[in-house]
């Protein structure tokens, strides 16, 4: 956490590789501030994207016969920000790095989405793990340009139990060959440098679609799944607890059906849809259950989001 005027200052970051447009966007504001003919460049270089802003569709175009130029133009302006970032920060002071920094990690959003979005048609690339690695990268780079302005590269990484967990020890390892952040993150800076954090619930509500890209409704949380951690956690009748998980959580370690909700559930098909085998006590480093949890109200409900 820099400091700023005597004060520690905290930033908000993003991870994820959804941004393709946006990010293209940011690069080509940025440039235009510094660098008109970089700018044009840029503008020419991501046109091929250009698909009424809809990256599915663009991924399936790109899969089914196009050529490969929209990637070669979007490595090509990653590479050209970092060959010319010595002359754009001439400019000193905080700021003009902060905003070379933005830049380079919005043109790498563009190179790993392109890439998401192409795999998802006819690839046998794993999608889930290209998106993992991007999200790494990123923390890898966040961390690193903390530390370069004097801040100790602490981070803090909200994300989705499957994305935190240490893959290893889950379904994911054992039989899908895919990894993710927490299992990336243990591997580039040491179990010693990274708390995995989870979280469970055994019911409750939670804000989530019937679908992708669905309206988000209020839906009510199944009691957890016989079997499974969150009901093993619920009958231990504590209620909401933080369990740090060590060597006294070997009983933990054996595999256990853990439940994921994501933006999506489907309480209809539950135990296909959301449940999976993971070793609790290796995936994470502590756990935080709460008994019966609350849904996040979305700042845009919509028709469906009604509180029972």
């Amino acid at each position: 956490m820099p400091r700023r005027g005597g004060h520690e200052q905290v930033g908000f970051h993003g991870l994820d590789i959804y941004s393709l447009h946006r990010s293209a966007e940011a690069v080509i504001e940025y440039l235009e501030g510094i660098d008109h003919e970089q700018a044009r460049l840029a503008r020419e270089g991501y046109g091929c994207l250009d698909h009424g802003g809809d990256p599915v569709r663009y991924g399936h175009n790109a899969a089914f016969g196009l050529s490969r130029v929209c990637e070669d133009a979007a490595v090509r302006l990653l590479a050209d920000l970092f060959e010319k970032s010595t002359g754009y920060l001439r400019e000193d002071g905080r700021r003009s790095r902060d905003e070379q920094f933005f830049a380079e990690q919005n043109a790498r959003v563009v190179v790993s989405a392109e890439h998401y979005y192409r795999a998802m048609f006819g690839s046998r690339v794993d999608t889930w793990n290209l998106r993992d690695e991007h999200m790494t990268d990123t923390i890898v780079e966040l961390r690193e340009h903390l530390r370069r302005q004097g801040g100790q590269g602490k981070l803090v990484v909200w994300a989705h139990n499957s994305h935190l967990g240490d893959a290893a020890f889950t379904d994911m390892g054992w039989h899908r060959g895919q990894h993710n952040v927490g299992q990336l993150v243990r591997h580039r800076f040491g179990a010693d440098q990274a708390l995995l954090v989870g979280f469970t619930t055994h019911t409750g509500f939670v804000s989530a679609a019937h679908d992708w890209d669905g309206p988000v409704e209020h839906r009510r949380v199944r009691p957890s799944m016989e079997g499974s951690i969150e009901r093993l956690f619920h009958d231990s009748g504590a209620g909401d607890f933080y369990l740090p998980l060590g060597e006294r959580a070997a009983p933990l370690k054996e595999p256990l059906w853990e439940r994921a909700i994501g933006v999506i559930y489907r309480p209809e098909s539950e135990r296909i849809s959301h449940y999976f085998k993971a070793s609790v006590a290796q995936q994470f480093d502590a756990v935080f259950h709460v008994d019966e949890t609350q849904a996040v109200e979305p700042f845009d409900k919509g028709d469906l989001w009604r509180p029972e």
